[in-house]
């Protein structure tokens, strides 16, 4: 091979190298899609769903903390959703937490609906071993819809891309959520 034509080539290595490096972060940088589109759809009616449920949990002169969950389980006794409101003692804002097997497909949201209305968006925040959970400040208009719904529609994507779907009881929700706490749980704390 005679030299230029070794230095041609080792020059268009070099470009499809640059072009290569280019393309990648082109790619990284560039925004995320809003949604990803699933490949299919079914729905998870294989969930048992408990009752609403209000915990409280007071530790050493902290402001309460109170849960509102509810939890479903398939048929296993393995827990499949568990969904927290968490709200604290003098705080305007509550927090709104949605519990998953692990094996989703983290770039995309969890989507909550009450009824037929708007579809509110729970970005993925962590996983543990067993569970991912979703989490986000909740929207005070969600937490009233929850108030007065029927039906919470849980929205996920799993890692083949299918859409699962689950109803979500809200017949006992406002009553746990406006009422007194099942349990308070006190801790005190002596220095």
């Amino acid at each position: 091979m005679s030299g230029s034509h070794r230095n041609r080539l080792g020059a268009e290595v070099n470009a499809i190298r640059l072009a290569s490096i280019v393309l990648l972060v082109a790619a990284a940088n560039a925004p995320a899609t809003a949604e990803v589109q699933p490949r299919g759809q079914r729905a998870a009616n294989d969930i048992k769903y408990g009752d609403w449920r209000k915990l409280c949990f007071k530790a050493g002169g902290a402001k309460t903390l109170c849960r509102t969950s509810i939890t479903g389980t398939f048929e296993t006794g393995q827990t499949a959703v568990r969904i927290d409101l968490v709200e604290r003692e003098g705080e305007r804002n509550a927090r709104l937490q949605v519990f998953v097997p692990v094996g989703m497909y983290l770039q995309d949201p969890a989507k909550l609906t009450v009824d037929q209305g708007k579809a509110y968006r729970v970005p993925y925040t962590w996983c543990l071993s067993n569970a991912c959970i979703a989490g986000d400040v909740a929207d005070p208009k969600l937490i009233k819809e929850m108030d007065s719904g029927k039906t919470l529609t849980l929205e996920v994507v799993d890692s083949n891309l299918l859409s699962l779907t689950t109803p979500v009881p809200l017949a006992q929700f406002a009553a746990a959520h406006k009422g007194a706490p099942a349990q308070t749980l006190e801790q005190n704390i002596d220095e």
